[in-house]
């Protein structure tokens, strides 16, 4: 018997960041969606752990202690077996969480696979571990997260109809916390309450008013984002647009589904180099 478990792209709508505190964090607030798009995770017994990682992105990637999802086992069960497969779908250093779902995906494999019974917050404990972003994978629900990405409220949403876009280049997030803070970035940081949004304009007016704050250090560390983010946000299609997380994904919002495979069919013919999704946000 082997458990497949689906690791679904995370994306941030809003992301407000401020300067970096003395721990060396920085402190965050971002609303957070997950789309229909992403990678999964197949774990079946066996004689010893393993790991082999086949898809799109696959190559590039280590099937070593370096990855996530074996560190994430290693985590649950030192002396535990498993044959684990990555099916990695989504874009590597992307904005999108794919290594955190990736590892919140096995922690919920394995922890069904050997039986272990460990609970929601056993499983959160642990995913706190492996790195900020991996808890609210494990959840895949719309989410409010503050502190420093480790504090995980609910937040009301509704589906929202969406087109991803990676310009094929990879962004390090580190890289472009190091160029916020060069920047001078962070001082108008303020703590609101988690967003609650009745329905698709006001997510979309929110995403307009309070946008991304890695979004211009990302930009000057790869160029190209600013005229990809120009093309979405000029689309009459396009409700709102933005950057996810540290980039280089992109998002826009769509009316409806029709929309957004539309505009992702024409995104996708004007530069065979971008990966393109039409999805929904919010449909787990």
């Amino acid at each position: 018997m082997s458990v497949r478990v689906f690791a679904p792209a995370k994306i941030n709508l809003t992301l407000e960041v401020g300067a970096r505190r003395t721990d060396g964090y920085h402190p965050l607030q971002s609303a957070v969606m997950f789309a229909d798009a992403g990678d999964w995770i197949e774990a079946a017994p066996a004689d010893d752990l393993s790991l082999a990682i086949a898809g799109p992105f696959a190559d590039g990637l280590a099937a070593d202690e370096s990855n996530l999802v074996l560190r994430a086992a290693r985590l649950l069960g030192s002396r535990q077996c498993a044959r684990l497969r990555l099916e990695k779908n989504l874009p590597v250093a992307s904005g999108i969480g794919g290594g955190s779902a990736d590892a919140a995906a096995t922690l919920l494999a394995l922890n069904q696979l050997w039986g272990l019974g460990l609970s929601a917050d056993a499983l959160a404990e642990m995913a706190a571990q492996l790195g900020a972003d991996v808890r609210v994978c494990l959840g895949k629900r719309s989410a409010w997260i503050t502190g420093a990405g480790e504090l995980v409220a609910p937040l009301r949403a509704p589906r929202l109809d969406a087109v991803l876009v990676n310009p094929g280049k990879p962004l390090s997030t580190p890289a472009v916390y190091r160029r916020f803070d060069e920047l001078g970035l962070g001082s108008g940081f303020t703590l609101r309450a988690s967003a609650d949004w009745a329905n698709a304009q006001e997510a979309c007016t929110a995403v307009m008013k309070f946008g991304n704050d890695l979004e211009a250090p990302a930009v000057s560390l790869l160029p190209e984002l600013a005229p990809l983010l120009a093309t979405l946000r000029g689309d009459p299609r396009v409700m709102a647009a933005g950057l996810s997380g540290s980039g280089a994904t992109c998002f826009a919002l769509t009316s409806n589904a029709e929309a957004a495979a539309d505009l992702a069919a024409a995104l996708a013919s004007q530069n065979n180099d971008w990966w393109v999704r039409a999805t929904t946000l919010g449909a787990s």
